[in-house]
C-alpha cells in the first residue's frame, strides 16, 4: 500500500467526518483546488487507501431490530473459505472475521425479530458442514461507531 502524505491525510480526515462534504469545501479547506482534490481522491481509491463511499443505512430502519454477534467454531480452520461461501448466501449477515481466540470465525448479523434470529442459527448457519458450535452475543447498543483516525505517521 502507498504512503499517503500530509494533504491525502487531511483529505482524508475531512471526508472521514463527512464523507457528502462538497470536494470544492475540501479544496477550500486544503488550500489547493478542486481538480488537486478530485485527482488525490481518485489516486486513493485506485491504490487502496480509500475502500468505499456511501450511506450507512439505519437496520432498525428497515425493520432489523436485532444486531448480533456469533462466535462460530469449525471442526478445522482450513473450513473457512468453504463456510464463508455458504454464510455470504445469508443476506442479513454484514460481517465475517476469520479470527484468533475462542472462536474460528465471528459475524454480525441483523435479525428482524429472536424468531428470524433463531432461524438464521439453526436452519442456516449451524447447518453448515463444519460449523461445530455457534455462540450468540446480542448488542443491546451501539456505543461508539466510527472510521480510524486519519494521523500521519510519527504522531
Amino acid at each position: 500500500m502507498e504512503k499517503i502524505d500530509a494533504l491525502d491525510t487531511k483529505i482524508l480526515s475531512l471526508l472521514s467526518s463527512n464523507a457528502r462534504m462538497p470536494f470544492k469545501d475540501v479544496a477550500a479547506e486544503c488550500g489547493v483546488s478542486r481538480a488537486a482534490i478530485h485527482q488525490r481522491v481518485q489516486h486513493m481509491i485506485e491504490n487502496g487507501v480509500i475502500t468505499g463511499s456511501g450511506f450507512d443505512v439505519n437496520p432498525k430502519s428497515l425493520g432489523y431490530n436485532t444486531c448480533t454477534y456469533v462466535g462460530i467454531t469449525l471442526e478445522r480452520g482450513s473450513m473457512y473459505k468453504t463456510v464463508v461461501e455458504r454464510l455470504l448466501h445469508i443476506p442479513e449477515i454484514v460481517e465475517c472475521h476469520f479470527t484468533t481466540g475462542p472462536y474460528t470465525m465471528l459475524v454480525k448479523l441483523y435479525a428482524r425479530d429472536n424468531g428470524q434470529l433463531m432461524d438464521l442459527l439453526n436452519n442456516k448457519m449451524q447447518s453448515i458442514d463444519g460449523v461445530v458450535a455457534t455462540e450468540t452475543l446480542i448488542s443491546l447498543e451501539q456505543s461508539i461507531k466510527r472510521e480510524v483516525p486519519v494521523v500521519t505517521e510519527g504522531k
